[in-house]
């Protein structure tokens, strides 16, 4: 199975040059440290950062200097700061190319839901909603199952939604899959990791075509 650092590796191979990117909160943000050398992506945080750059070094932490998670981050030069009303305009505008989302549960249809468990507090659901309804592309970052080891892509989420038919890809420890009409089309397989083991921790319709190349990092 990929750790977490493979999922953002492997996630960082669908940036392309000249994509403005948000990264949410989670595996997500470890796509900074992985852009691929000759490619530049502009990455933009909802809290009002465009150019945000990888974590930064033990002990060259600024903490005034964050991310929408409230980790601390780097910027490159030519980086900007400004309001959350004008980081949400743009998210609304349609101006980010490729939102990378960590999630709770995805359907077969592409639903998502990543806010809420419903008897626990949380602050609100953040950026998510306007993300996941104005970004060109989504895909999600995650683990397979739930600690309790039952499928976190299923027939229909049973978490409150965050998103309706938004979701285009998932990287998850187990594996790389599209998301289309017909069901999660799997695309690639962790090193080591069967079919067999993909379809069983699979709940929602999966769609196996020839042989899967195992994912390489």
């Amino acid at each position: 199975m990929l750790n977490k650092n493979q999922i953002a590796q492997r996630l960082a191979k669908e940036l392309k040059d000249g994509y403005y990117v948000n990264l949410g909160i989670g595996i997500p943000t470890l796509v900074a440290n992985y852009i691929p050398a000759g490619i530049k992506v502009t990455l933009q945080s909802e809290n009002g950062l465009l150019g945000m750059g990888a974590f930064p070094l033990e002990g060259e932490e600024d903490a005034d200097l964050i991310n929408a998670g409230k980790q601390t981050i780097t910027t490159l030069p030519g980086s900007s700061f400004f309001d959350s009303a004008m980081s949400f305009g743009m998210i609304r505008a349609g101006k980010v190319d490729l939102t990378i989302l960590g999630a709770m549960e995805v359907s077969e249809r592409g639903d998502i839901a990543n806010w809420k468990i419903p008897g626990k507090m949380v602050k609100g659901m953040g950026g998510a909603m306007d993300l996941v309804a104005s970004a060109k592309n989504i895909i999600v970052a995650m683990m397979h199952t739930n600690p309790k080891g039952e499928s976190k892509l299923l027939p229909n989420c049973l978490l409150p939604l965050t998103g309706i038919g938004c979701v285009k890809m998932i990287v998850s420890d187990l594996a790389v899959l599209a998301v289309t009409p017909e069901g999660f089309k799997l695309l690639e397989r962790a090193p080591g990791v069967s079919i067999e083991e993909i379809r069983a921790k699979t709940a929602g319709k999966l769609i196996v075509d020839g042989s899967i190349p195992e994912i390489e990092i």
